[in-house]
């Protein structure tokens, strides 16, 4: 994606915050989004503010320890940006996080239940399974210690009792890998009522997955792999 500038990204963030609140992935003051910048920087929604109510004067200019740069008087960044900094860290190629509460998926998260069937051709291209991270108490270190492990082979967590993660290369890209991980909760619950989900084939997974350079997919997949919970 063209590099923008900080105005047009700004108003980008506020798009993406309306975006999921519409969409009913968060409420109140859940979830919280963040931006790398080309010195190494960060945009950063504040905590305690709906996502509806996010503007560009409202998002905060922050360095990589979380100190505010820039912002309106009052306003902090959310404690989860340690969660956030730590796939920054873990990934060269991250430029964008996306922590929210999509309903469907974050009942996974809560059931600990990971979205590990490879029965939807879009979603076996774009993500490959979906790992549920060990239980984190919320502003601590514990859960950037819980999502460290996938963020290798992942470009989305499910987080137990908590919600979901998505990172992108870009924001737009980390929104669309939460809209496919929402949707393909959707479609994984709906199949289960309807008798269970029919897997494809290890043939034509390996072929779907060896397409996603010919689509342009980037980011990283964990191919075959399914797992439920690193040991």
């Amino acid at each position: 994606m063209t590099e923008l500038s900080n105005k047009n990204l700004r108003e980008q963030i506020c798009d993406i915050c309306h975006r999921i609140w519409q969409k009913g992935w968060v409420a109140a003051n859940d979830g919280n989004v963040s931006v790398k910048l080309p010195d190494g920087t960060f945009f950063a929604t504040p905590t305690g503010m709906s996502k509806s109510f996010i503007t560009p004067d409202k998002l905060l200019h922050i360095d990589g320890q979380g100190t505010v740069l820039e912002g309106e008087p009052g306003l902090r960044p959310s404690s989860e940006i340690k969660m956030h900094f730590r796939c920054y860290s873990e990934r060269d190629d991250v430029g964008a996080v996306l922590h929210a509460h999509p309903p469907v998926a974050t009942g996974y998260a809560v059931a600990n239940k990971a979205l590990d069937e490879y029965s939807m051709i879009e979603t076996v291209i774009a993500l490959g399974s979906v790992p549920v991270s060990p239980y984190g108490t919320p502003s601590t270190n514990e859960v950037p210690e819980a999502i460290a492990p996938y963020l290798g082979e992942h470009d989305a967590v499910l987080l137990q009792n908590h919600g979901a993660l998505t990172v992108g290369s870009d924001l737009i890209i980390a929104y669309y890998r939460m809209e496919t991980l929402e949707l393909f909760a959707q479609i994984s619950l709906n199949a289960h009522l309807l008798g269970g989900a029919q897997e494809i084939s290890r043939e034509n997974i390996d072929r779907l997955i060896s397409m996603r350079e010919g689509y342009g997919v980037t980011g990283r997949h964990p191919g075959y792999k399914k797992y439920t919970k690193m040991p």
